[in-house]
């Protein structure tokens, strides 16, 4: 489906969602009916513009509209076997759009550390620690952590994750919308 079908669809969705008629929305966002009906059937190449003004007419984030739907289907991780050597990572899930979110397992056993690179400018890590002790943050910033403590921490400078003990650990890394 092209850009222009699946920025359509978020629009009718959303409208949809408000109750709003076609003409409402239009007459809001400051632009022609036959337009809006056009961009809503993926007709067309609307100006930011012109998306920003029925993002405001419907009152979110212009971002909204760029990016498709969630599934509305759960999403279920299971637990996974993990084998003995080193630390290791498993994405768990990920959102697309400008902004970008994703859900990491992370599990370390005694001795193992992770050292993070940075990440784009504005990413931030948020990390729970399910079980077990470790030092995690930025590299010249560590905090000590056990089982249930969550950190929040700049994600796009060097960071570092160190055990003494085993531990589970889920990270969440979160980037600032774009």
């Amino acid at each position: 489906m092209s850009a222009s079908a699946l920025i359509g669809r978020q629009i009718r969705l959303r409208r949809e969602q408000r109750g709003m008629s076609l003409a409402t929305l239009a007459r809001r966002a400051k632009i022609g009916k036959a337009t809006l009906s056009g961009i809503e059937a993926g007709r067309g190449n609307p100006t930011i513009e012109t998306l920003d003004a029925v993002a405001a007419a419907l009152t979110l984030p212009l971002a909204d509209l760029l990016v498709p739907a969630a599934d509305a289907a759960p999403i279920v991780t299971r637990a996974t076997e993990w084998s003995a050597e080193g630390p290791q990572r498993e994405v768990l899930h990920r959102l697309p759009g400008s902004f970008g979110l994703e859900s990491w397992r992370l599990r370390m056993r005694a001795g193992d550390a992770f050292d993070g690179v940075p990440h784009a400018t504005g990413t931030v890590e948020m990390l729970f620690v399910a079980s077990g002790e470790l030092v995690a943050g930025p590299a010249d910033d560590q905090v000590e952590l056990g089982p249930g403590d969550h950190l929040v921490f700049p994600g796009d400078q060097p960071h570092r994750y160190a055990t003494t003990s085993g531990a589970d650990v889920h990270v969440v890394i979160a980037t600032a919308r774009g």
